[in-house]
């Protein structure tokens, strides 16, 4: 079973994968599904569907101790997959005593995993005879009746009829349509059972056609989706709907991707940023650092006195000279209230001058190169686009802004800086070279 470090970081699969020789000692039925190799490393065939069937009913059997059923001629769900998903419900609405409706399919493997796991109730609907009699018969031997009511709804109905009946406000909804990376997988060619049927008609159009009926009959809807390009036109079309409640998150299993879209037309739900947001803030949120080594750090102390550094503490020091090298580079700076161990500056980088800085002293007089400069905005005029030079945070016209902080780790000094706000970040990187290298310059001189 591959994995995946996207995988939801609840999945007990994510960091610990199922022990394939344990579990062919334990379940007969499992073992003889189970290939070593010559070099006594254990292989499963998941292209074969009655393998994957024997894997998903043994992982139920040994990790939520649920029993079931699967037909070779329905769809085979995974379960780590499915646990990404249950995962996703707990995020997105607290995941106590939810009340939540779902499209089961054969294995009912999502009202059976969220009852075991959570005390879920689930009103799980079938079309399918099959799936709808298998569905029955594994919620009934696992004695989980009582949290999961399986009903069989019309052929080409959503969730209207299914909630017709019904007076209760249901948490969530949960679909997980069939869906076929071509029309030829559609037609069983090279998918992994060419017995599957045809695609059902749920699907998520018809999912936010039924929720733009029923609004705050349910507080939760959400579908999963094969493909990523999904998602842009269908939030485009709940944001002409005018649902003010959209996000996405990512399902990761090995190499399989999976997409899921939820909306809610309930206005005090908490949102959730999907997943490649909360990268993008991850990302932001790391420091840009150097280590200046304890004898240079020595040596910078020895120096501090020619730039009236009265303080020679380590921290100090080396402040002392990175607030020299940015009056030099103009880049406004002051000291911000920081704790006992550290030092910050607060800077602003109105104009970009510390690239090519050795080039630019040589062309200085010639006017060869013009300093890329913040450009005014319809609210600074340029002569105020500086603002207050002894302030750096009330400038309105800037290239971008970011907090430097300087301590101490064991004999080293740490300069860390963090970005703020800004137009490019690349120029945040470009600096804290710059600052290192002229640090490292003046460590270099002679005395």
């Amino acid at each position: 079973m591959a994995l995946n470090k996207s995988m939801h970081p609840r999945n007990r699969y994510k960091d610990k994968p199922p022990d394939f020789v344990y579990l062919a000692s334990k379940y007969p039925e499992f073992q003889k599904h189970v290939q070593t190799t010559l070099t006594s490393r254990v292989m499963l065939n998941l292209k074969d569907p009655e393998v994957v069937r024997a894997l998903t009913c043994t992982l139920l059997k040994e990790d939520f101790g649920l029993t079931i059923e699967i037909p070779l001629e329905r769809l085979i769900a995974t379960v780590p997959l499915r646990l990404n998903y249950i995962h996703w419900v707990e995020d997105l609405t607290g995941g106590q005593g939810l009340r939540t409706t779902y499209g089961t399919g054969a294995s009912c493997i999502y009202p059976l995993l969220g009852a075991t796991m959570n005390g879920w109730f689930f009103l799980a609907t079938e079309v399918d005879d099959i799936c709808f009699n298998y569905a029955k018969k594994n919620v009934e031997q696992n004695h989980l009746a009582e949290l999961i009511k399986v009903v069989k709804v019309p052929q080409k109905t959503l969730l209207m009829d299914a909630l017709k009946e019904e007076s209760i406000v249901y948490d969530f909804c949960m679909c997980n349509p069939p869906f076929f990376a071509n029309q030829l997988e559609a037609k069983g060619v090279n998918s992994r059972n060419s017995r599957r049927p045809p695609p059902s008609s749920i699907n998520t159009g018809g999912i936010i056609h039924d929720s733009l009926q029923l609004k705050k009959r349910l507080r939760w809807y959400s579908c999963m989706l094969g493909k990523k390009c999904s998602l842009a036109p269908l939030k485009d079309e709940l944001q002409k709907q005018g649902v003010p409640k959209v996000t996405h998150t990512e399902f990761c299993q090995g190499r399989t991707m999976r997409w899921a879209l939820a909306w809610s037309f309930y206005d005090d739900v908490p949102v959730p940023c999907p997943p490649c947001k909360r990268r993008k803030l991850e990302k932001a949120r790391k420091a840009l650092t150097f280590t200046v080594l304890k004898p240079s750090v020595t040596e910078l102390q020895t120096q501090a006195p020619s730039i009236s550094c009265t303080n020679t503490s380590p921290t100090e020091s080396v402040s002392a000279w990175l607030e020299k090298i940015l009056t030099d580079l103009k880049v406004l700076h002051k000291r911000v209230p920081c704790g006992e161990a550290e030092l910050n500056l607060f800077l602003t980088a109105v104009e970009n001058t510390w690239i090519h800085v050795r080039q630019k002293r040589r062309e200085q007089g010639r006017h060869l190169r013009e300093l890329p400069r913040a450009q005014p905005t319809s609210t600074c005029s340029t002569d105020a686009a500086v603002g207050d030079p002894q302030n750096p945070e009330t400038v309105q016209c800037f290239l971008f802004k970011c907090l430097v902080t300087v301590k101490e780790e064991e004999n080293d000094v740490v300069v860390e800086m963090h970005w703020v706000e800004g137009q490019n970040k690349d120029l945040m990187n470009q600096l804290c070279t710059c600052l290192k290298n002229s640090l490292f310059r003046q460590v270099a001189k002679p005395t």
